[in-house]
């Protein structure tokens, strides 16, 4: 496995500053200004949930029914067949399937592998957080897409017996075929709006996206400049780490048709606002070493650190953003006639 852990003479080997357990470590200006920032974090994240989403959940009843052809669509709204409708007419759910089931095999083999080298200790770091919250979206989505081709199939039998009807009235008989990218699209009151798990996904996609740039931003432009100063050279699986999940993400966005709504960038905050409490209680309990070298409460630019990555979630964010309208724009030009994403 030296092929994948790399040489172990090279390896980084991070250095306790001070006891992380004593009081002294925890009651000084610098841990309040960074619990400040962490506090204001959770705060603004709260606050976008509460907003956007608490009001659909007082318009519950409206929700099971969907919005009529007069209501504007709340933010956030997700109907049902989004979840595993592919963003073109006519494309069958199953290439969406097997693009799903395909990312979620080998993002689960990779996390097996790294758990199998490098131990249990992997899930101390914000990267393998996101990794195996990224498994786990790839997994639910093959879930649903398989619960969309079994719908698909069952519209597509159920538009068959339908025009065979008709046309026995009419005394003539046509033959249907698969469903063609002419099809008229189902007209908004026909449409079931998503479920509980429709929204989790939903969720779920928007905060693999920004957490999953952040982890690469921080990783290529922070910790691997730190690392290389070290002489610490990084193995195929770190690089793997940091590279597949984002092309994989990238790929289901070009082919689904979820939607991006901005404020559930109150979720991304709160993922990460949830790792840097755990890593606070856990180093206030044991006295071991940080992850991440920024998190070190010790180092006198530590609410620096801490307020620069908290704003970093903004740009990472957004340059998701970009990739969805950028999708859009494209899309919508090269198949005007077929692109269904609502943009």
């Amino acid at each position: 496995m030296s092929f994948l852990t790399g040489p172990t003479e090279d390896s980084y080997k991070p250095v306790v500053n001070g006891d992380t357990t004593a009081a002294s470590y925890w009651f000084n200006w610098r841990v309040l200004l960074c619990a400040l920032w962490i506090l204001a974090s959770a705060a603004f994240s709260l606050f976008l949930i509460w907003k956007h989403e608490g009001r659909r959940g007082s318009n519950s009843h409206r929700t099971r029914e969907g919005p009529s052809s007069q209501e504007e669509e709340p933010a956030g709204f997700l109907y049902d067949d989004e979840m595993w409708s592919p963003c073109l007419k006519g494309v069958h759910p199953g290439w969406l399937l097997a693009f799903r089931v395909v990312a979620f095999f080998v993002l689960l083999v990779m996390l097996i592998i790294t758990s199998f080298v490098d131990g249990a200790s992997i899930f101390y770091y914000y990267t393998q957080w996101t990794f195996t919250f990224i498994t786990i979206y790839f997994g639910l989505g093959s879930l649903l897409s398989s619960y969309g081709c079994y719908e698909y199939h069952r519209r597509l039998v159920g538009d068959k017996v339908e025009n065979m009807e008709i046309d026995s009235e009419h005394g003539t008989y046509i033959a249907n075929g698969p469903l063609s990218s002419n099809k008229k699209p189902i007209p908004r009151e026909g449409r079931k709006p998503a479920d509980i798990w429709g929204y989790l996904f939903q969720i779920t996609f928007q905060m693999n996206a920004g957490a999953v740039v952040l982890t690469d931003c921080v990783f290529w432009f922070i910790i691997v400049p730190f690392l290389a100063i070290n002489n610490y050279n990084l193995s195929v699986l770190d690089i793997n780490m940091h590279t597949v999940n984002v092309v994989l993400l990238i790929g289901d966005t070009a082919l689904n048709c979820l939607r991006f709504p901005l404020f559930r960038i109150g979720y991304f905050f709160m993922w990460t606002v949830i790792y840097v409490i755990f890593q606070w209680i856990l180093h206030a309990c044991v006295s071991i070493w940080w992850p991440y070298p920024f998190l070190d409460l010790s180092s006198p630019f530590a609410p620096l650190w801490y307020i620069s990555v908290a704003l970093m979630h903004f740009p990472c964010y957004g340059i998701f953003a970009l990739v969805v309208k950028l999708k859009h724009f494209l899309l919508s030009r090269w198949f005007p006639q077929s692109y269904q994403c609502v943009r």
